[in-house]
């Protein structure tokens, strides 16, 4: 449910709706507004009678809200929000952003590498595994730690915020002392005591979605983010699994300007891991900008050949640098 306040609402009637709604048993959540002020209801399983409060001096209008996420909703919060990384501001009304390096942080020099080149190719992030959820327990499963440590030294050495993946609630604490932004794998997007770690993380989120997960239930799982206290997320659309084959997933760029609808949170696209193919990445990567994506995240490896994961969709740095190029002449075209 969600409360509007007159815009002529005092703090007093604000504060006696609060604790009205406290009384009831539910949480109750200001939401400040240009004009005026909201209030977010929070905690209810099922409708909520609103016989005891509809009446209350300073109410405007209630608004029942039926969806499963609510402060990740346009109802509770209409303005779009912005993320901010380590001083790089994702979301509307910014440039888009790159996030760009390899699926698994292998070694100092290829890392330190890629670094180098996706920083002078023009991209705002460093992206880099060090936990590698994969398929199969035999194949490389990353450094942990010790490649935690390499990517914020290519980081620093480069001047890039990093991005990498975190699979376990007790390795947050961890993997935040080490990186920027904090990122959800698709496989673990319903990993809810992991939502809920993240909930009380200082660091913004990177959500991907999980390769079955319907809209509603991907945005159910960034309002357990929320509601554990961390506005920052940023949403990621990387492909979901259908009937076809010949892609490692199906891009579905309908996502993108749906989420903006529902949703105030920023979305990223992954063309990487959506199509599995390095000549899909460059075309993909251009449409999700045109459908209104506020940013990317591009596999690069200095030799995919030798990737030690994900080396068929990883770009080179040649590759990627054309692809930067490319990027910035459709920004100007579009106008972002």
């Amino acid at each position: 449910m969600l409360i509007v306040m007159s815009h002529k609402a005092t703090k007093e009637q604000l504060d006696a709706v609060v604790q009205a709604v406290e009384r009831m048993g539910l949480r109750a959540a200001p939401i400040p507004g240009s004009e005026r002020t909201a209030v977010g209801v929070l905690g209810n399983e099922g409708y909520i009678d609103d016989l005891t409060i509809r009446d209350l001096p300073g109410i405007q209008q209630i608004i029942h809200v039926s969806k499963p996420y609510k402060m990740v909703s346009r109802d509770f919060h209409p303005q779009s929000s912005v993320v901010n990384v380590a001083g790089v501001r994702i979301g509307a009304g910014c440039r888009p952003v790159v996030a760009a390096g390899p699926c698994a942080v292998e070694g100092e020099e290829q890392i330190i590498r890629t670094a180098r080149a996706v920083k002078a190719a023009g991209a705002d992030l460093l992206r880099g595994g060090a936990y590698k959820p994969r398929t199969g327990p035999h194949t490389f499963q990353g450094l942990g730690e010790a490649g935690l440590s390499l990517l914020a030294a290519a980081g620093r050495e480069s001047g890039l915020p990093v991005v990498t993946e975190v699979m376990s609630p007790d390795h947050v604490g961890l993997v935040a002392a080490h990186a920027d932004l904090l990122q959800v794998g698709a496989r673990n997007m319903q990993n809810f005591d992991l939502l809920k770690e993240l909930g009380r993380a200082a660091k913004p989120v990177l959500l991907k979605r999980g390769m079955s997960a319907t809209i509603e239930e991907f945005l159910a799982s960034a309002e357990y983010i929320l509601a554990g206290g961390n506005p920052d997320v940023i949403l990621c659309e990387r492909g979901i699994r259908t009937f076809e084959t010949a892609t490692r997933n199906t891009l579905d760029l309908s996502i993108v300007p749906l989420i903006k609808e529902f949703s105030h949170l920023p979305i990223m696209v992954d063309p990487s891991h959506a199509t599995g193919k390095r000549s899909l990445v460059p075309p993909m990567a251009k449409a999700a900008l045109v459908a209104g994506a506020h940013g990317l995240l591009i596999e690069v490896h200095p030799e995919p050949e030798k990737a030690l994961s994900d080396g068929p969709q990883s770009l080179t740095p040649q590759g990627f640098a054309a692809l930067m190029a490319d990027l910035g002449r459709l920004h100007a075209f579009l106008g972002v």
